[in-house]
């Protein structure tokens, strides 16, 4: 079975097979050396570099997944964002930017990253921090239980690991929070340790290189793609290559919207493409509808303090703090006898633009309202001050259309 390589790379005597220099020594990036006859950076070649194959004689996939490897590696070195954990991967910055990244844009995670490294720039401080003022640090990422796991996960690196996170993949995995994805990303961006790292984003490039039609909600292909780059991926390249996927799938094979297939230094290797099967592959299995609630939420306003209550402790938005709500659209005349209010006790009330705010498997659609009132704030709710749901209190982005009506 014959494979040759096209374009600038080939000219410059370049094959697909690895050559000994790529690994970059210590440094772990590519050489940078210029190659043969035509005086450009290898890496620039090698990011050009493009792979033919025979007519009737595709390469299996393992072989399209090693293939991909040294233009991966070389299209990362030149391309990679600049982002504030990536100049200082210590395994502590990893693990928390990691946690952060879920779910969540990389521009709304900056400032937050650096807010919680500057308050708690280790285990050990993350481990002892108070539960408040932990959710104010995360007040606005939503998805409250990865710094729950945070912290008990740093409470157990701080009892058996002396503070220090373990570089080991399967300990990684036993510790709470952290799953095969996370524990990869740790294990290779901060250790080197040769293992994958699988977020959507890898699932979806890898599902276009091989055109794979698997679901990739299903674990089962998770596991599958995880075998296959372990099996396939550069040993000595572990942190770059797991970047430089989750970066393709961030910034050129993007989750909306058409894939920039021709800043794609894999595109010469992507059945998707060649088959013209980008529009239908990922496969996933249709989201269920979202539920839809509607709730009436009031802002209880006396001079300077607004009332407030913590949730339960299970549940949606467990232990965080919110503005008084209730099911239900209410009209002014029930707020009294809903928010234990004396009806002669309420001075004004003024109706609030509606909101809505979608969770992962609901939404919340709410009408709101002022209150200003004399006499006793109701004995479920807390009277705090207005400057201190600020700097104190934990109110999640649920609320933050009415949150900013607090003056």
């Amino acid at each position: 079975m014959c494979r040759r390589a096209e374009g600038d790379a080939a000219a410059a005597g370049v094959s697909g097979k690895p050559e000994t220099g790529m690994a970059g020594g210590m440094s772990g990036k590519p050489e940078t050396s210029a190659g043969p006859e035509t005086g450009f950076p290898a890496r620039t070649l090698y990011g050009r570099l493009k792979v033919l194959e025979e007519p009737g004689a595709p390469l299996e996939p393992e072989q399209r997944l090693k293939a991909m490897n040294r233009p991966l590696l070389a299209w990362y070195e030149t391309h990679a964002r600049v982002l504030p954990w990536r100049e200082d991967p210590q395994p502590y910055r990893v693990w928390i930017s990691e946690i952060m990244l879920q779910q969540t844009r990389v521009e709304a995670v900056k400032p937050y990253f650096e807010r919680f490294l500057k308050e708690l720039p280790d285990v050990a401080a993350l481990a002892r921090v108070e539960d408040d003022r932990l959710m104010k640090l995360w007040e606005g990422l939503g998805y409250y239980n990865r710094a729950r796991n945070l912290k008990k996960a740093a409470a157990v690196v701080a009892e058996n690991y002396g503070g220090r996170m373990p570089s080991d993949y399967g300990t990684l995995l036993k510790l709470p929070g952290i799953g095969t994805y996370t524990a990869g990303a740790i294990a290779s961006i901060a250790f080197g340790q040769p293992v994958p790292a699988v977020d959507g984003n890898v699932l979806r490039v890898i599902s276009r290189v091989l055109a794979s039609r698997e679901d990739i909600l299903k674990q089962s292909t998770k596991r599958w793609m995880e075998a296959l780059l372990a099996k396939t991926m550069p040993q000595d390249q572990a942190s770059h290559f797991n970047q430089g996927l989750i970066e393709i799938g961030a910034v050129v094979c993007v989750p909306a919207g058409s894939p920039r297939c021709g800043e794609c230094p894999l595109e010469s290797l992507c059945l998707a493409k060649r088959e013209g099967l980008t529009g239908e592959i990922p496969v996933k299995t249709p989201a269920k509808k979202r539920r839809r609630e509607e709730r009436t939420v009031c802002i209880l306003e006396q001079g300077s303090r607004v009332g407030i209550r913590k949730r339960g402790s299970s549940g949606l938005l467990a232990d965080l703090y919110e503005l008084p709500n209730v099911e239900g659209y209410l009209e002014s005349e029930a707020l009294a006898s809903s928010f234990g209010l004396e009806p002669g006790n309420i001075l004004q009330v003024e109706p609030l633009p509606e909101a809505r705010h979608i969770f992962s498997h609901v939404e919340w659609h709410m009408k709101g309202y002022r209150v200003l009132f004399a006499g006793e704030f109701p004995r479920e709710y807390m009277a705090v001050e207005k400057g201190d749901l600020q700097t104190v209190y934990p109110l999640p982005n649920a609320f933050a259309a009415y949150r900013k009506l607090i003056r």
